[in-house]
């Protein structure tokens, strides 16, 4: 699958921080020019991906809902 076959607008590039490992599901922080982007993903994947911190990376960020609460 290449990069332009996928239809998510909202893409961030940056640099894996940090992985925390479980044993089903992993966090992978991307440190993105406009702060950190949190994704929860398999540790297969992460695995199959060859994710470390330092790899170059692209957040997809596609959602239905985005909530928003006052200060």
């Amino acid at each position: 699958m290449s990069i332009k076959s996928i239809n998510v607008r909202n893409q961030f590039r940056g640099v894996i921080k940090e992985i925390i490992d479980g044993p089903v599901l992993s966090e992978v922080d991307v440190q993105t020019a406009s702060g950190i982007v949190t994704s929860v993903i398999t540790t297969r994947s992460v695995r199959e991906l060859g994710l470390k911190p330092g790899s170059e990376v692209i957040a997809f960020v596609k959602s239905t809902e985005v909530s928003i609460a006052t200060l």
